[in-house]
């Protein structure tokens, strides 16, 4: 068989994530030019790799077999790769890394003084929720990836780097905006605006809750940051919010943080990483990078 490591990729993303089109968004192609190269790759193997049942995509005996063997080709290459930029001692190549869609309001700008050091590193970032960040870092998908609650799983090494810093946000004039230690309970008179299942926010918001004995019913649930802050500019309701991703809102005095007992929580981001994994050189420079310079590129913005 003549294979072509595009190909292997293509099948390992096919196989992984249970379908074509995930596939393709994933590696940046169309949902055609996938097929393609599955239908090339069948042809060499002779026998199908993958059958559909429903709208789902599951590989064949003859694809399993396929998958371990990508899986392992794909990662001794990747491993030939980082050896080799080793022996040259220069940091390029592929960074990839997950990251949960709140840390959107610092990590570009690490990034960009990483890269600005680093010009031959080629950052893949994949922004989402904390449930499908942590399923990538369950399956060793990345480099590492940043999220700020860590699943409780003694396999794995996290790294705090920066603080977290959670408030619950209003606009500007919301009748509790100058009002100070105000109770939990009067909070939860108040209409919640919260993020979707499966994201750190809403995970806090959770566990907040709990804690207090409190239960609410929320008003309005959203599926990112952005969103929440819209609505709560719109006079929609209050939210916890990281306060990172406040700032420009507060400076111009469209939101404001509302003084509440107990707030705000002070938690820590965490780049993380299963136990055992073997950081190319790429991927511990820039782990390195923002262990010890975070606060220094990110500034005093970043702390109340």
């Amino acid at each position: 068989m003549h294979l072509t490591l595009q190909q292997l990729r293509l099948f390992e993303a096919v196989s992984r994530l249970g379908g074509y089109t995930r596939a393709a968004e994933e590696l940046f192609l169309t949902q055609p030019a996938v097929s393609i190269q599955i239908k090339r790759l069948e042809a060499q193997v002779g026998m199908p790799l993958f059958e559909q049942v429903g709208k789902k995509t599951f590989p064949t005996a003859a694809g399993k077999t396929m998958y371990s063997a990508s899986v392992d080709i794909l990662n001794r290459v990747k491993e030939l790769s980082s050896s080799i930029e080793e022996l040259q001692g220069t940091v390029k190549g592929s960074l990839q890394m997950s990251v949960v869609t709140t840390a959107k309001y610092f990590l570009p700008n690490l990034l960009g003084v990483f890269l600005q050091r680093y010009p031959d590193v080629e950052p893949k970032l994949k922004f989402t929720n904390r449930a499908r960040v942590i399923e990538r870092l369950l399956n060793n998908e990345d480099d590492f990836v940043v999220m700020g609650q860590i699943p409780e799983d003694d396999n794995l090494e996290a790294y705090p780097f920066l603080n977290n810093i959670l408030g619950i946000v209003a606009a500007a004039d919301h009748p509790l905006a100058n009002k100070k230690n105000i109770t939990m309970e009067e909070m939860a008179n108040q209409r919640f605006l919260i993020r979707e299942q499966g994201s750190g926010t809403r995970y806090a918001f959770d566990n907040l809750m709990k804690k207090h004995g409190l239960e609410i019913e929320p008003y309005m649930e959203l599926g990112s940051s952005e969103a929440l802050k819209q609505a709560v500019m719109a006079g929609l309701g209050i939210a916890v919010l990281s306060l990172h991703s406040v700032q420009l809102e507060r400076d111009v005095n469209k939101l404001t943080v509302l003084n509440v007992e107990g707030f705000p929580i002070k938690r820590r981001w965490y780049a993380v990483h299963l136990k055992g994994r073997k950081l190319s050189l790429v991927a511990r420079t820039f782990l390195d990078f923002i262990l010890e310079e975070s606060q220094k590129v990110l500034g005093e913005e970043y702390e109340l």
